[in-house]
């Protein structure tokens, strides 16, 4: 059974304040709004990044506090079935802890996820992402990081792995470009979470200097690119603050 375009969507549009054209300010509503169809072409394009970005915010907030979710997944399945039309995409690492549609209380047609060890951004990433936002109308790119991260600490300890090692090579950057006082070694937590942060920073730069794609799109407000670190023990995603463009 369908639900009315105006009563039609669940959370995602709940969080950015607007669903079927009526302002909503989010947070002072009290509950959730058990919302069952899949994102629309129509409802996508209405909303703007920042609007993307605060949904994730306000989603993160909902699944750090444990408030139950009301996704309707079945439903959103059938309503994406023949077409879908995500709002962002976001790379994220491998690790089994940091879905990064959970943590966010995202449904199935809201988002692309690439996920890949330590969120490294290859030419494969690359051009997922391309044909996420300049084919499918994606408007924000999220590159999330996480804390106590695995990959991280393999490149930090050089380790050597089949087809690992070219992985690790590629965080290998930001374990150089770490400034920390301190042991700069794998069972340093607060070491390792600098890292992760500074290959989030340098991930978002390579976005930026190997895809001129995703640059052009970005140069004119039409994708807006954010890196975010999710905290294993609090559950709370910290977007970073936005860099400038190079």
């Amino acid at each position: 059974m369908s639900t009315p375009e105006g009563v039609g969507r669940r959370a995602f549009l709940k969080a950015t304040g607007v669903t079927g054209g009526v302002a909503l300010v989010g947070s002072a509503l009290p509950g959730r709004i058990a919302w069952a169809a899949a994102l629309t072409k129509a409802q996508r394009d209405r909303m703007t990044p920042d609007e993307i970005i605060q949904a994730m915010k306000n989603g993160n907030e909902r699944f750090r506090r444990g408030e139950k979710t009301t996704q309707d997944y079945l439903a959103q399945q059938r309503a994406s079935a023949k077409g879908q039309y995500p709002a962002a995409v976001l790379l994220s690492c491998i690790d089994s802890r940091a879905p990064a549609e959970m943590i966010m209380d995202l449904g199935i047609g809201d988002v692309f996820n690439a996920r890949v060890a330590g969120n490294v951004a290859n030419d494969d990433i690359l051009g997922s992402m391309e044909f996420a936002c300049q084919v499918a109308g994606a408007k924000v790119i999220l590159v999330m990081g996480h804390t106590a991260c695995g990959a991280i600490k393999g490149a930090i300890d050089r380790v050597q792995l089949g087809n690992l090692t070219g992985l690790l090579a590629k965080i290998q950057p930001a374990v150089d470009a770490t400034v920390y006082q301190g042991d700069r070694s794998a069972k340093n937590y607060a070491f390792v979470d600098a890292v992760a942060r500074k290959n989030v920073e340098l991930t978002i730069g390579e976005i930026h200097k190997r895809s001129a794609v995703i640059a052009a799109l970005e140069a004119k407000g039409a994708v807006k690119i954010a890196g975010g670190m999710y905290n294993l023990e609090s559950a709370a995603v910290d977007f970073l603050p936005s860099a400038p463009k190079p």
